[in-house]
């Protein structure tokens, strides 16, 4: 009778447990939506003082349209914000190439031009005077494209949040558009979508996670010697910290097809071109 009891008792507690696990497990749950799932946090960050430095790498892989590797090109550098000016600056940005798919970058070429490189982040940064001391080179778009794809990153990660809601893919409106890139060039954007698909941990912070995608865009670029037009779609992840509001880490992929004619050559020729760009918080 005693061993009969006990085993009654067992199996209540048991149960009990199990009932009291699945009412802590579904209020914490409810809890845990409410607070990081039901909407983002609004704005941009404080510009405080208190500095945060970012390393971008940025990698370029070029093939022909039968899919033979031709070469491939790295720009990396750091970038410094969070100054109570609000200025942000470039420091220690380096440039490689190799035409070998399978060997390691060069440490590359310093670009100087880039070093201590400051402004306020705004579509300013289209006009050709913010470049006005930059080399006349094809080279330095690979630059210009640091600078334009940090903006962009910062765009989606935090002009829309009050427009973004779980699992919803939200179309930017009023992009379809052609805009001059610091009269070095044109782009015409057809649609981008963003899209807050969860929540995540990076750098022991609790991050928003934020897709973004934009398909059917058009280039042309015309600098000295080398001129261009293409097609362009890229893509990628942003993992925005939802108690700071930084960034702590990104990806972007692209892909872009582009007819080039070089002022040296006869003839034109076609390129399809891969970028991997990389993003991560360093303090």
């Amino acid at each position: 009778m005693r061993t009969k009891l006990t085993l009654i008792m067992i199996g209540t507690l048991a149960l009990t447990g199990i009932f009291l696990t699945e009412k802590c497990l579904g209020q914490n749950r409810a809890k845990l939506m409410k607070r990081y799932l039901s909407s983002l946090p609004g704005g941009r960050p404080e510009n405080d003082g208190t500095l945060k430095r970012y390393l971008m790498i940025a990698t370029y892989i070029n093939r022909d349209f039968d899919g033979n590797f031709t070469g491939k090109t790295r720009i990396s550098g750091e970038y410094t914000k969070g100054s109570e000016d609000g200025y942000v600056k470039w420091n220690n940005v380096f440039l490689s190439g190799s035409n070998s798919y399978s060997e390691s970058f060069p440490v590359g070429e310093r670009q100087d031009f880039m070093e201590n490189f400051r402004y306020i982040p705004s579509d300013k940064m289209l006009s050709s005077e913010v470049f006005r001391d930059f080399p006349a080179t094809p080279e330095n778009v690979f630059a210009r494209n640091l600078i334009w794809d940090m903006l962009s990153l910062n765009i989606f990660a935090w002009d829309f949040s009050d427009s973004l809601k779980l699992n919803e893919p939200y179309s930017i409106p009023g992009l379809n558009f052609q805009f001059d890139m610091a009269e070095i060039g044109k782009y015409t954007h057809n649609k981008i979508l963003l899209c807050w698909s969860g929540i995540s941990v990076i750098n022991n912070e609790i991050c928003s996670v934020i897709e973004f995608s934009a398909t059917d865009n058009f280039l042309e670029i015309a600098m000295p010697g080398v001129r261009t037009k293409g097609a362009e779609q890229y893509w990628g992840t942003i993992w925005v910290s939802v108690r700071t509001r930084e960034i702590e880490q990104a990806f972007m992929y692209s892909g872009t097809a582009q007819e080039i004619e070089v002022e040296s050559m006869n003839n034109t020729f076609l390129l399809k071109t891969s970028r991997e760009i990389e993003v991560r918080r360093i303090y």
